[in-house]
This record gives structure tokens, sequence and C-alpha cells, in this order.
């Protein structure tokens, strides 16, 4: 039914309810997801697999009567896996690499009945925060084709600001979820480490920095992805997150109560920031105390220096491994990998092992100093970005001068990768715009495991600022 003008204003939870009473079947609701892919995704380039036929499949063998059923979605081209689809990274090196079984994330969002219909762009194996890989060619953003909508869940932002579908999945290393959902308007969580299963293939990556998660328009679809991936672990995972007490989704209409709420800028962390995120910074700090929270302009106990020193050496070791990783026991040939692909795998070939758990250590000693900060502070407010987002081609993997490039990676987003490392859930709002209309977002950052205060507050917000209505130029 290509004529379903109104799929565009529902998110996930709202297309499933109107499923659910019949008003409009799996296939119209499908359809209508397809026909705005192939309307806007020529210029946007988000989409590069499309498994429209795997789709209607799924749907004429019956879907399982999950909370989200006949709902679309697309799976990020990196991570996790659906059987019998290419799983590239981005990478020409991973072009031919074709998984045998689902991801244990992809199982659980197929049992909840999303129908899967295509896989998003993303820079080279995750290594960047824009969406620009030679394989496939960059993702443009619907706010500002010339900007880059972030990565390196580059492509399901792109996707879900422009409402082809309410909500995708992304993952989140350094700020790979909040990044993108800052640069396109979106709802971003980077959720607790462990909360989420890797399940067959890995127990954790990057050391336990990264999380899988989604980006969504609404706060509420980011609780029930949760519920679904999120509420159990997977048989032998290493570790994983404490239960929830109830389901996310119950959250999102829960009282949070009066909260003490600490709100910093960067400060002696060293990180900096623009003046558009910090008046935007300054807005929510008013609105939070309108709503009955106390705020206290405090720094969080961390060095900003010694994150990215963690950072760098984890991410190295990181390239260094993934060179060593293609199914087929081969290394890359010249012009496979990207240039800082390359030249940060030759830093990686040099550490040593000890000092990659030398630098493991720092990263849970700024857990534990964290969970001491937060005996005092229920939440801690940030920047969601450095600066607004760049001209496509400024954070570019094919620079010849890797260390200029993290720099510059350091520079857009120093706020987000603090929390991979300390492995609390911080989820990306965007609150407010520049005068120009784009977007423009802060960070929320709670206990470890405590996803549930971020989802009430976050409720909050979005009452008050009601971002899921702004739409894009491209969708104007």
């Amino acid at each position: 039914m290509k004529n379903f003008e109104q799929y565009e204003e529902y998110d996930a939870l709202g297309l499933a309810e109107i499923l659910r009473k019949g008003e409009v079947t799996p296939t119209e609701v499908l359809e209508a997801a397809i026909d705005r892919s192939e309307k806007l995704n020529p210029g946007l380039n988000a989409i590069i697999l499309d498994l429209h036929k795997m789709a209607h499949k799924t749907i004429s063998k019956g879907l399982p009567e999950g909370i989200l059923s006949g709902v679309p979605y697309l799976i990020k081209d990196l991570g996790a896996t659906l059987a019998g689809t290419p799983t590239t990274g981005g990478s020409r090196f991973m072009k031919d690499v074709i998984p045998d079984q689902d991801s244990e994330t992809v199982k659980r969002l197929i049992d909840a009945g999303f129908v899967i219909f295509g896989k998003s762009n993303t820079c080279e194996f995750g290594m960047s925060i824009t969406c620009e890989p030679q394989l496939y060619g960059p993702t443009k953003n619907p706010w500002d084709e010339s900007v880059t909508p972030g990565g390196s869940s580059g492509g399901a932002a792109a996707a879900v600001a422009s409402r082809i579908v309410p909500a995708a999945h992304a993952s989140d290393g350094f700020g790979s979820i909040r990044v993108p959902a800052s640069c396109c308007g979106l709802v971003g969580l980077k959720p607790t480490r462990g909360r989420n299963s890797f399940s067959p293939f890995l127990g954790e990556r990057i050391g336990g920095t990264v999380a899988e998660h989604a980006v969504s328009r609404t706060v509420r679809d980011q609780a029930v992805v949760l519920d679904i991936t999120g509420s159990f672990p997977a048989l032998g995972d290493p570790y994983y997150a404490p239960p929830p007490c109830r389901p996310f989704l119950e959250e999102v209409s829960a009282d949070p109560g009066n909260l003490k709420i600490a709100y910093s800028y960067g400060g002696k962390t060293g990180a900096k920031t623009d003046i558009d995120h910090k008046t935007i910074l300054d807005q929510t700090v008013t609105t939070l105390i309108d709503l009955g929270h106390q705020l206290e302009e405090v720094d969080p106990p961390i060095s900003n220096e010694e994150s990215q020193e963690i950072f760098r050496d984890l991410m190295a070791a990181n390239a260094a491994q993934i060179i060593r990783s293609h199914p087929g026991g081969r290394l890359p040939e010249v012009g496979e990998v990207e240039n800082v692909v390359a030249a940060t795998a030759q830093m990686g070939e040099k550490i040593l092992g000890h000092d990659i758990f030398l630098r493991q250590a720092q990263m849970h000693a700024m857990g534990r100093r964290m969970a001491q900060f937060h005996k005092k502070y229920d939440l801690l407010l940030t920047p969601g970005l450095g600066h607004l987002p760049p001209k496509l081609g400024w954070i570019d993997m094919m620079l010849d001068n890797a260390t200029e490039y993290w720099d510059r990676v350091a520079d857009f987003s120093p706020f987000t990768v603090w929390f991979n490392q300390t492995g609390q859930p911080a989820i990306s709002l965007p609150i407010g715009q520049t005068e120009s209309g784009f977007p423009v977002s802060v960070q929320l950052v709670s206990r470890f495991a405590d996803e549930a205060t971020l989802f009430r507050v976050s409720a909050q917000l979005e009452d008050v600022y009601a971002w899921h209505k702004r739409k894009p130029i491209i969708v104007k």
C-alpha cells in the first residue's frame, strides 16, 4: 500500500498498535517503508543492502506475536549478523564474508516480530564517528547533506531521521550510537556494558567498550527495544548487566522523583565544546530545575587526556585484531582497507599484551571513580558533542596522518567515549536547535545498570521539547 501516507508519523510502538488493531497489514507497512526507501535512499545512501524479498517472505511465513510484530527494521552492517547475508563492516576486506547464523541480538529482534528489510551503512569496521566508507560511499545527513550524519551508525541514523524506519539497529564503541543520534536529531542510548549479548561469536568487543542497541525518534522505542534485546543474558555470556526490576517500557511513564543532577561543560576534564552546545546545555539545566530536580555544576572525576590514551591503545589493538580476523585466514591486499585502519593496525602490532591489560585497569579505575561520583549524583549531564557536525570529508579515514585523524575524532566527540570505558548507560537527547534549525543534543549518564532513571528523565524532557515532531529538510 504505497499510499499509506501516515506511515512516517508513527514510532515503532505506534505502528505495532495499528497493526494489532488490523488498521493496516504487515505487508502494507513494509511496502510503505520500501517506498520511502526507494524515494529517499538514492540521495541519502543510508541503506547499502536491500532485503525486500526476504522481508516479504518473512511476512508470508507468518510473524511471531511479539510486541513489535510487523514493524520494519534495519540492521547495521557491522557486528550483528543475519544468516545468509553479507556482513562487510563497511570494508572491501570483508565484502565476501557471509555468516551462517543470526547473532543473538538479531534473533531477539526477529522473535519480537521486527521485519528486517535491509542493512544500513557504516564506516569501515566502525572506526569512525562519521559514515564514509570507500566500499559503499558516504551517507548524507537529512538535515544538511553537506555535513556528516555521524557514525559509525550513520546509515541507521539517516534512515530513521528521514522516516524510512521509526528505529534502527546501531552499535557504539566510542559514541557510534550517540554521535549519529546527535547529528540527526534522534534519541540514542548506549546501554550498560553487558546489557546486550554478542553471542554466539564474541564475549565482548574492544575490551568491553562496545554496546549494541538502537537509534530512534522516541524514548519509548528505545525502552521497548532494550526490553527485547537486553532483559536477560545469552547462554555462556562472560558477564552481563543485572536484569531490570521491571520492563524498561514501564519506566518511560514512571515519575523519577526529585533527582540530584550534576552538569559539566567539560571543565577540569579537559574536554571542550562550542557555544551551540553550551547554550542548549544551559537550556536543559533550566528545564530540569523547572521539573523539580536539583542541578549542580561539577565536573566528573575523569581526565579526557587519560581517556584518549586508553581509547587509542585499545582501538589500535582492535584494528590489528580485525586485520587478522578474516574467516578465510588471509591478510588484506593493498587498498583493501582504508589508510587510517591500516596505520592504526600497524600501531596495534607494536602494543604489548600487558599494555592492554594496564589500559583496561585504568579504564576500570575510571568506572570505580564514577561509581563514587554517583553516590552523590543520580545523573550527569554533558553536551552531546564538542562541536556541530563537520563537512563530509573532514573526518576522513583516507587521511595519511592517523594521529591527525584521531585528534579530529576526539575534538568532535570528547564526552561519549568516557562511558564506553566506564560501562555506564548514556543517552543522547536532541533537546534544541541552532538558529538555522540544525539539531543540538545533550548527553545524560546514569549509574551502572540504571537505564531506568535515564528513561524516566528522558521522557520528561521529551514531553517538554517534543523533538519527535521535528522534521529534517529531506522530509519537509
